[in-house]
């Protein structure tokens, strides 16, 4: 009796794209990725048409062989001031993934805390919704290996207006400033923030 070779399940990543006034912002960056992660070029401007002129999270699903399904969501900000410092030396999240579940699991870590900070081998990564920037000694540094090379830390990186360097526990503590950087808030400097461990 033959037996049907066994067939891996589809692994899906996702794109998150902000749109807001019927603007689209940044695809560029956005096609370069996915051109990475799939081996794909891909026009998301043929794909992506925001309903109305409100502030969208599009979500934009993808596989090996293309885009797969686009949602629309309304956008609310959350409001981050805590952190909870999470260890983690294993953890990957090189490819924006649908499946989150590593990170899921280290964000129920975060207790009575906004936000969780991934601390890996030692260094600052990422938080579990977003890259992370400090400044330090006059210039805002962003870690050199982030837990995902997310694409408003590309431009930014760019643009120079955000280094690259291995940030360490005691220089986030000391930090004179913080922000937080996706595609839907940009580079956000968090004001009034804390660290617990």
């Amino acid at each position: 009796m033959s037996q049907t070779p066994f067939q891996p399940l589809p692994k899906y990543y996702f794109e998150t794209i902000k749109c807001e006034d019927f603007e689209v912002f940044h695809l560029e960056y956005h096609q370069e990725r996915i051109a990475r992660t799939i081996g794909l070029n891909i026009n998301l401007s043929e794909y992506v048409y925001p309903p109305t002129k409100q502030l969208y999270k599009c979500k934009v699903i993808y596989d090996e062989a293309g885009i797969v399904d686009i949602e629309y969501d309304l956008y609310q900000k959350r409001e981050i001031k805590s952190f909870k410092l999470v260890v983690c030396d294993d953890i990957q999240y090189a490819s924006k993934a649908l499946n989150r579940d590593s990170i899921d699991s280290l964000s129920m870590q975060k207790e009575k805390c906004d936000e969780i900070i991934i601390v890996k081998n030692g260094l600052i990564s990422d938080t579990s919704i977003a890259n992370i920037a400090i400044e330090h000694e006059g210039r805002w540094l962003s870690p050199k290996i982030p837990l995902l090379q997310g694409t408003t830390r590309a431009r930014l990186l760019h643009d120079k207006h955000i280094v690259e360097a291995n940030i360490t526990l005691t220089m986030l503590k000391n930090c004179s400033r913080l922000a937080l950087m996706n595609a839907m808030i940009g580079f956000d400097e968090i004001k009034d923030y804390s660290f617990f461990e």
